[in-house]
Order: structure tokens, then sequence, then C-alpha cells
């Protein structure tokens, strides 16, 4: 008969680790990994054990979010991380070292930029910033110490399209590992190893998730570059809360769903601003006056809810707020992806010259409410600024 304070400790034991074939996988919550035999200590102790020796290894929310992100991408191998620039920097960190030179294009996301320019420039990689509409042209910048070429396709603020075929073509005949920020069109609408890509990022807090409460990124490679990638993993013992994880594969169920809706709505908004007497441009790959619209439509299957406008020059260096700050339905606030519509405002600045230089640009995240009510709010903002 064993004593109150063991059977504290062990008691139920066994029913909890019956498996129950649920639609959805378990949820552990776990630091320590307990092994079936001493000899599998053995094995982990000298890194030859293959199941998960360690909370760190991934639990099986996230083991299961990561195999369906494997089989939707057609990738040899995929992590998951706490957010999508700490994929993004695991990418930056696993592919380079000292002395390395790198190729980023210039519609990148903030923080990758701010990365490259605040933390691998210290560790002495050079980042170069190419033109964001870069194609084949980009084989004049690649040295010697080329190592990586990221692209950002479309870019999340500006929305250029880079000719992602024609870049990896030449990364795989210099050498040099080809990355995208794939996040806008995710795989359903663009799958970067069809054309040629060797890592693909996801930040899974904008459609994937899709409920603007998880923060959750993905890196998945081909079978050449997995090896770098997953020795860097394991250094710096990457893991993701296994709750978000899980919410991830839940949102991942309704994707092509969800991604529908939010395309059409975006295209009817985006066609209804172009024609609107104070808007100058509507920036939409979808749209034919986008201008890179023809390689949208070579290699894109669809669009998703991210587009962005300009005002017309006598409503530029005026104050917005009366616009911005009375819409109803639009949230203020960053990130997109989710069921509510967003807008942000602002003027970006570029190493290379782009279309929209001193110009503020309003960026949209158009959600799930009805399309016409969206029209309205937009529209009532807009008339505050007569």
């Amino acid at each position: 008969m064993k004593n109150i304070s063991t059977k504290l400790i062990n008691s139920g034991k066994d029913e909890a680790l019956k498996t129950i074939n649920t639609i959805n996988p378990p949820l552990h919550r776990a630091s320590t990994v307990l092994f079936d035999s001493y000899a599998d200590m053995l094995k982990a102790n000298k890194g030859e054990f293959e199941g998960v020796e360690y909370g760190t290894c991934g639990m099986a929310a996230q083991k299961a979010f990561e195999a369906a992100m494997v089989e939707l991408e057609g990738a040899h191998g995929c992590k998951t991380f706490q957010s999508g620039i700490a994929a993004i920097a695991m990418v930056l960190m696993a592919y380079t070292k000292q002395g390395d030179h790198i190729l980023i294009c210039d519609n990148v996301y903030g923080p990758t930029r701010h990365f490259c320019d605040g933390f691998l420039s210290k560790y002495g990689v050079e980042a170069e910033y190419l033109p964001s509409d870069a194609g084949a042209g980009v084989a004049e910048y690649i040295r010697e110490n080329t190592t990586l070429l990221f692209m950002e396709s479309p870019g999340s603020n500006t929305l250029e399209i880079q000719d992602v075929p024609a870049i990896t073509e030449i990364c795989r005949e210099k050498g040099v590992v080809s990355v995208i920020d794939n996040t806008w069109a995710t795989p359903l609408y663009f799958n970067p190893f069809e054309h040629g890509v060797d890592v693909s990022i996801q930040s899974c807090t904008k459609y994937i998730t899709g409920h603007s409460d998880i923060l959750l990124g993905s890196v998945s490679t081909n079978e050449q570059s997995w090896a770098a990638f997953a020795k860097c993993c394991g250094l710096f013992e990457v893991f993701a809360a296994q709750e978000d994880c899980y919410q991830a594969l839940r949102g991942l169920r309704t994707l092509k769903v969800r991604l529908k809706a939010h395309e059409e709505a975006a295209l009817e908004i985006a066609k209804w601003l172009e024609g609107h007497e104070m808007v100058e441009s509507v920036i939409h790959p979808a749209l034919e006056s986008h201008p890179q619209h023809d390689l949208w439509k070579r290699y894109f299957k669809g669009s998703s809810g991210l587009f962005a406008f300009t005002l017309k020059n006598k409503y530029e260096d005026i104050d917005h707020s009366p616009f911005v700050d009375n819409l109803e339905l639009f949230g203020l606030g960053y990130s997109w992806g989710g069921y509510k519509s967003l807008i942000t405002g602002g003027k970006f600045r570029r190493t290379n010259h782009f279309g929209y230089e001193g110009k503020t640009i309003f960026r949209l995240n158009i959600g799930l409410e009805d399309v016409e009510d969206l029209k309205a709010d937009l529209a009532q903002g807009l008339d505050r600024l007569k």
C-alpha cells in the first residue's frame, strides 16, 4: 500500500496515457517527456533518438500543424515559431555567417529590414536592398559571398510583385538560398515550391489563424535546405505554444472558405475606390492598373483581402485624421488577415526609387463584414476631407 504523498503524485497516470480517438489533436502541456527505456535516453544523449525527448521538440498540436503545412505546401519540413518575425529571424540566421552578403527586396515587412540592419549587421552580415519589382536583373547584384535572397511578393504595404521564377532560377545557378515571405497569398494562391523557392515563410498570425488572437509563424523548406535550418532551430530549441498551434490547425480547416470571402470583398471595394473622385490610385495586384498585374495573372491563383490606395494631390498634404478617426467599421491597428476590417496609413521610405514616394498610403485589410456597409463607411470618412 502506497502512502498518501505517493498517491497524490502518481494516481491517474495510466488513464492519462490512454489514446482517445478524437478529430482534433490532444493539447499537451509538458516540459518533461518520459522515455520508455534507459536505452532510449542513451540515444537521446547522443542525439540519435527519433522521438520527442523534451517539450521544446514540440507536442502533438505543433507536430500536427507542421505536418499539415508540409502537405499543403509540398515542402520537405516545417517548423513553427512564436511570431512571424521570429520565423524570419531564424531563417536569416540559419543561412548566413560572418562575412556574407544577402539581398533583400526593398518592400519587405519593416521588422525584417530592422533585423537585417540592427542585428545581422553587428555580426558581419551585409544586407543590400533590391528594387521591389525585381526579376532576372538580380543577377547583377549577386557577389561571390552572396548566400541568400529574400523576397516578399507582394509586399504587405506597397504590394509590388517580384518575378519569383526568374529570381529562383538565377539563385539555383549561383548557389544562393531563395526565401519568400508568402503571407499575402498563402499557399492556396501561390505555392513557392512550385516556382523554385527554397524556403517559404508564413506569418500564421494573419490568414491562417484568421481571428487576430494568435501570434505564430512558420517556415517550410525543400529537402536541400532543411538540414541547415533544422540544425539552427535545434540550437535555439525553437518551439511554439501548443494552444496557438491548435488554433492555427483549426484555422487551416476554414482557410479556403475565408480567403475566398476576403478576396471577393476586397476586389469589389478596390474597384469601387478606383472610381472614387478623391482617389488617385488603388494598389491591388488583381487590378489591371497594378504595375505587375501580368505577373500576378501568370503566377497567382487568387488574391487576398489586403490592398492599399492613395489620394489625389489636393488631399495629400492635409490632416487625414477626420477620415481615419471617424471610420466606424475599420479598426485602426497593425496586422491583417483577420475577420475584422482594419486600416493603416503613412508614408514609406525605400532604398530604391518606388512608385509612391512622398505619398500617404492607406492600407486596408478587408474583413468579413458586409461589403456595402464597408463602402458606406469609407465614403462617409472620405467626405470629411472635403
